[in-house]
């Protein structure tokens, strides 16, 4: 690499930070909470999360919660029959909604995925967005995840579902259930290499998880870590052992320190804080809710009971706590108590309490105490958690919400003698004469775990002067730096102009996302416009804070929308019209970026004024290059460029070249500075100088100096032309060719081939002439705005000084590829680009239209214009081949508007198409030279689905028949078969599907009347006449909040049937919300009968050497390609012979179907139905007419039924009916005679 300022190191910013610390220090070091959210009953995020504590709120609920499952339909069989115990609950809505794609996890793996896992991944991505960090930029990282859980009740419910039939759903169905599953799945879809525990210490997991991972930040295990807890409740057998040992409030209360508490009321929820070292937090400009600056854990050790709280142990880790955060506890200011509401639990929380915070403490100043679970109920294993949230919020907004349910104080406490104060109503936390204000926090398990935290306030030693008086407030203030330059930069009594231009990222892994995600931040705008002036600087900073944090604290996924605005309207009217409109492009994932360089003729006063102004990086590459520019001419570039009084005009080559220069080196810092480096680079004539330069090949310096003599050797040359000719190269070169044969002098050359139109050059004369003679033709010719004839003969006097101007320069390969003008191709490996080159170079035709082929060739799917404006990337779109895809092409800057010296936010807005185009951006880029802070901004909107596994049903009785169920005889002689049928019991009928609706097959119907003939016949039976009139077809899944299902109660009658003599048989069924029964088939039975003649055994080797194999499998792919699915259950064909009209194949059960009766299987009969179909696709393959079956003369059945495996012999003809359609039809009825043989025929 050649001396000098290269781009990389201008763009290069990465904080780091020393990784030895003082063990002794990192011991007592207290730790930020940086980032929180929850899912809590009642309270699905942090700010609804404080509306219900400081409304007093209650999400405990009587009877089934308002959304999600049917929750106690499903806990209970019988949920009007409940212990009153168990009726109360404070539920989490739609517990069984997830975003699976949103992970990247397939629908089968998430049915199987324990809602605690699923729930712990979105609340942990949640509170790493609260924290303003974007998880895409902790991969690999250190930091850790704990989680606390106790309950594995959905593996109950997977165990029993029999869900899992493959290896691969049984793996799902193991690791989505394993309670270390929680933490591991975290780490594992947000790559992190922290440490990953999952703490089930009961009633203290989620507390002990924030012990365990301040801890490890405090030892360095971890740089980062998210803790929190999880509960899901969704057994009723655990429930009702909480109710029977007497756990639960009969009333369904947790009534804390009350005289009447009786237990506490089960919840459900999960709530997640991400944790850092507060100096590290400090030093990263993290907002930060509070600081922990103690945690202590320790055991009962043989108490009274392993359950009973043991007071001395409650004092020891509370003494701990203080001991480790180094403060007395008289300066602890509010406790927030485990607080179940036991009448044994309760005063034993109190005393010991009383006693370690009691002392020292003044009578007027009595420590504050409440339980969050008089809210939300006992969350059990995320109890401590929520705790720990309320604490944080009590600590930040300064106020105690009321602790419900507290009237009469618990007899059992001597509560005169202590000096607490239960806050039974809203309670201003008193101020401490500017010190931090703390809390302490309680956990105790039922195992005899206790977990106490100290809380401390964080008081910001700056606060953003726009900050309003709410939950979340700003972060610290973060100076963005501008890269480090290799060489110092001008220094400058006036500093960069404030940005008029902010973008805005969104993306979402759908358009719906998106949009919503439009939505969020159009309630955000609201909101603070509700609190701040409507216009002014207040505003302006609060909006470009929003844009830093939606920047640099969010991942950036495939829908993308890059909103660029200069005021609070245009903000909302593009918000508006995404949520509305969604995307106008279909998102694209462009990934390999071709930089093209402009030319001469692009240039306009004023260019680069608005990037000098506004862009730190930018100006320091202007700046160097001014230095240089000054050291060769003595004169000012910058003036000549921005427009200003200067010695030059702009339009003159010897300005004109080093000027563009300049710029293009300016911008390829400036896009390097938000993370866009070129893959290659092209450059069209003396544009080749800052692409090469962008390549390495020369410094800053080095291409500046030949910029400022190349354009100063040219303005030398003799006046001459240049023109566009609207034709392609074969033409023009021969009209080239016949003008230089009629002219003297120089004559006229080729100067560029462009694609669309290629461009001459040379003598004035010469090109007048050559113009109007392909004019004349019908050829469009456009003169250029120019006095030189580049790349003609007319340069030849200067070319042996602009070869020899970079003898001294120090020239590298290139360090990316470079598509030369030259030859339109990439240059080789390690090939110079020195003064010979650049001599050819100036003097040769550019050959862009091939490198644009070039570019193409090599993969490039982006087409950055690196210039004053958009010229050569739909130059070099429109040279795109047809065989590649259309790439992106994007600009830099615009030229200006009228009266405006430059389009003002130019930039930004080729960021945002570079953002929508799918590149990866480095928003900290467009912030360079600010002050900025992390704000609470909108978090992603997950698009939830439901996945659940729900418990099997019972359907019939184990004393019923196991296909038809419970028989029953009248006193008239009629007989009753009635079972319940659902889409997935038996599991097989899920496998019928007619486009993709449930349907009972026929065979069931047949196999239902004979197995109810056999039941009642000592003999051989005949089933005549059956008809099939109405499917069976299973509703869809049903709603969660319905009580519906999507069975159906099937009777199956028989009348008229004494001593085996003929009886009518019918097959019915209603739904659950149908009032009529529907009939499906009808058929007369006879038993005892005899057999349809001479029954001998058939030689079946000779039926199949008189037919031809086919492959069963196409037949159910010609079945699937008119509606009908058959799944594996019903794929029952084996070997397959058939030849027209004549069919012969082996039909067995698969493993695992099981015989549901013990007389014929359905999905055996249906597989002998299924061989009728190779006999008419040999009859005809072309013939698509799809038949069914729906009925038989006759079926004459062997009293012990069919085994599993048989061989089914069909012979076909055509019934009496006949097609009415025209000739040729197909008839509207076949009809065969099907006969069935064990394997040895």
């Amino acid at each position: 690499m050649a001396n000098g300022m290269q781009f990389d190191d201008i763009a290069e910013h990465q904080m780091s930070r020393g990784q030895q610390v003082d063990e002794t220090f990192r011991r007592a070091e207290p730790v930020a909470v940086v980032g929180m959210a929850c899912r809590f009953p009642g309270a699905p995020d942090i700010r609804s999360f404080w509306r219900l504590l400081e409304t007093g709120g209650n999400a405990v609920t009587d009877g089934a919660p308002a959304s999600g499952p049917n929750r106690l339909e499903e806990l209970f069989k019988d949920p009007r029959n409940l212990q009153g115990a168990c009726r109360y609950c404070a539920y989490v809505d739609d517990i069984d909604q997830f975003d699976a794609r949103f992970f990247r996890i397939s629908p089968v793996e998430a049915e199987l995925l324990d809602p605690q896992q699923r729930m712990m991944l979105e609340t942990s991505w949640q509170a790493l967005e609260d924290a303003g960090m974007d998880p895409d930029r902790l991969k690999e990282s250190l930091t850790g995840v704990y989680s606390g859980i106790s309950n594995d009740e959905y593996r109950m419910l997977v165990t029993d579902s029999e869900r899992p039939g493959e290896a691969a759903a049984s793996l799902y169905a193991l690791s989505g259930t394993n309670l270390n599953g929680t933490s591991g799945r975290v780490s594992f879809v947000l790559g992190f290499m922290g440490p990953a525990k999952a703490v089930d210490a009961a009633c203290a997991s989620s507390l002990l998880s924030v012990h365990d991972a301040v801890a490890d930040l405090q030892q360095g295990k971890a740089d980062l870590a998210i803790a929190g807890g999880v509960q899901a409740i969704l057994n009723s057998r655990i429930f009702e052992l909480r109710a029977d040992s007497m756990m639960l409030s009969p009333d369904g209360q947790c009534k804390a320190f009350d005289a009447s508490a009786n237990g506490y009321v089960r919840g459900e929820g999960c709530g997640a804080v991400v944790l850092k070292r507060l100096r590290d937090a400090e030093a990263d400009g993290d907002r930060i809710w509070a600081a922990i600056r103690g945690a202590a854990v320790n055991h009962g050790g043989a108490s009274v009971g392993l359950t009973v709280p043991h007071e001395p142990a409650l004092e020891r880790v509370i003494e701990a706590a203080l001991s480790q955060a180094g403060v007395p506890a008289s300066e602890v200011d509010y406790l927030e108590a485990h607080g179940t509401g036991t009448a044994v639990g309760d005063p034993i929380e109190i005393n010991a309490v009383a006693r370690v915070y009691g002392k020292g403490r003044k009578s007027d100043q009595p420590l504050l105490v409440g339980s969050v679970k008089t809210n939300l109920g006992h969350l059990e294993s995320a109890a401590g958690i929520a705790g720990l949230i309320k604490a944080v919020l009590v600590m930040q907004r300064g106020v105690i919400p009321k602790h419900l349910h507290f009237r009469d104080p618990n007899p059992s406490v001597d509560w005169d003698g202590l000096p607490l104060q239960v806050t039974s109503s809203m309670t201003d936390l008193p101020a401490r004469n500017g010190r931090p204000r703390m809390a302490g926090v309680n956990s105790f398990g039922i195992s005899g775990t206790n977990v106490h935290l100290l809380v401390e306030e964080y008081q910001a030693s700056d606060t953003a002067p726009y900050a309003p008086d709410r939950v979340v407030g700003p972060g610290q203030a973060v100076v963005v730096q501008p890269p480090k330059a290799v060489v110092e930069p001008m220094r400058h009594e006036q500093a960069c102009q404030r940005r008029g231009v902010r973008l805005l990222p969104l993306s979402g892994k759908s358009e719906q996302a998106l949009r919503d995600l439009a939505e969020r931040y159009l309630s955000w705008l609201d909101e603070q416009l509700d609190e701040l002036p409507a216009e002014g600087e207040l505003l302006e900073q609060a909006l470009a804070d929003m844009a830093w944090t939606a920047g640099i604290g969010r991942s950036h996924f495939d829908c993308r929308a890059g909103l660029t605005f200069d005021s609070v309207g245009q903000l909302r009217q593009r918000l508006e019209g995404l949520a509305e409109t969604g995307l106008q492009d279909a998102p694209r994932a462009a990934t390999t970026v071709a930089f093209a360089y402009t030319g001469q003729g692009s240039q306009w006063a004023g260019m680069g004024r608005d990037l000098y102004d506004r862009e730190p990086v930018a100006r320091m590459v202007f700046d160097r290059c001014e230095e240089v520019f000054l050291e060769e001419r003595g004169t000012s570039l910058l003036d000549v460029m921005f427009g200003r009084t200067g010695n030059g005009q702009l339009g003159d080559t010897d300005w004109e070249q080093p000027a563009l220069y300049a710029l293009e080196c300016a911008l390829t810092a400036q896009w390097s500075s938000v993370g866009v480096r070129p893959d290659m680079v092209i450059g069209h004539s003396v544009g080749e100088i800052a692409a090469a330069q962008a390549a390495g090949v020369f410094s800053l310096e080095d291409g500046m100096r030949f910029a400022a003599t190349r354009g100063l050797l040219l303005s030398q040359t003799e006046g001459g032309a240049m023109a566009a000719v609207f034709a392609p190269p074969d033409q023009v070169a021969s009209a080239i060719k016949e003008a230089n044969a009629e002219a003297a002098g120089a004559g006229v050359s080729m100067a560029a081939d462009n694609g669309l139109h290629q461009v001459v050059s040379g003598p004035v004369a010469d090109i007048e002439s050559l113009s109007a003679r392909l004019e004349s033709e019908g050829v469009r010719v456009r003169r250029l705005n120019t006095t030189r004839a580049f790349h003609s003969a007319l340069i030849d006097p200067v070319l042996d000084a602009l070869q020899a101007s970079l003898d001294h320069v120090t020239v590298q390969p290139a360090e990316l590829t470079v598509v030369s003008n030259l030859t339109g191709q990439a240059v080789n490996d390690g090939a110079l680009l020195d003064g010979a080159y650049w001599r050819k170079h100036a003097r040769e035709p550019v050959a862009f239209a091939s490198g644009a082929r070039t570019l193409a060739d090599l993969g490039a799917d982006v087409i950055l214009e690196i210039g004053p404006g958009s010229v050569l990337a739909p130059m070099a779109s429109s040279a795109w081949p047809d065989s590649a895809p259309a790439p992106v092409v994007l600009s830099s800057v615009r030229p200006a508007s009228t009266g405006s010296p430059e389009d003002v936010g130019g930039f930004a807005e080729s960021v945002a198409g570079a953002y929508q185009s799918g590149l990866p951006i480095r928003f900290e880029g467009l912030f360079a030279g600010e002050t900025r802070r992390r704000v609470s901004v909108p978090g992603y909107p997950f698009q939830r689905e439901r996945y659940w596994l729900s418990a099997p049903r019972q359907r019939r009785s184990v004393e019923g028949h196991p296909l038809l169920g419970l028989r029953r005889e009248s006193a008239s002689g009629e007989i009753t078969y009635e079972t319940e049928l659902f889409p997935t019991d038996p599991e097989w009928l899920n496998d019928h599907r007619v486009f993709e609706r449930v349907i009972a097959p026929g065979a069931l119907y047949g196999t239902m009347a004979a197995s109810a003939s056999l039941a009642g016949a000592s003999g051989p039976v005949v089933v005549e006449d059956m008809q099939l009139h109405n499917p069976l077809v299973f509703a869809e899944e049903a709603q969660d909040d319905e009580a519906a299902t999507n069975g159906r109660k099937v009777q199956l009658l028989i009348s008229d049937s004494g001593n085996e003599g003929p009886g009518q048989l019918q097959i019915l069924s209603k739904g659950p919300a149908e009032t009529d029964w529907t009939l499906h088939a009808e058929c007369r039975m006879t038993g005892g009968a005899d057999a349809p003649g001479a029954v001998e055994r058939v030689d079946l080797e000779r039926l199949k050497d008189e037919l031809s194999p086919v492959d069963a499998s196409v037949l159910y792919q010609a079945r699937a390609g008119t509606g009908i699915d058959l799944g594996g259950s019903f794929r029952t064909l084996g070997n397959l012979w058939a030849r027209q009209g004549e069919a012969l194949g082996e039909v067995s059960l698969r493993d695992g179907a099981g015989l549901t009766s013990p007389e014929i299987h359905p999905l055996v009969l249906d597989g002998c139905f299924q061989v009728v179909a190779a006999a008419r696709i040999q009859g005809s393959a072309e013939d698509e007419t799809t038949y069914l079956p729906f009925g038989w003369e006759r079926l004459w059945l062997a009293a012990d039924g069919f085994p599993e495996k048989v061989v089914c012999h069909v012979r076909m003809h055509e019934a009496t009916q006949e097609a009415n359609a025209e000739a040729g039809a197909p008839a509207e009825v076949l009809s065969g005679e099907l006969r069935i043989y064990d394997l040895d025929g």
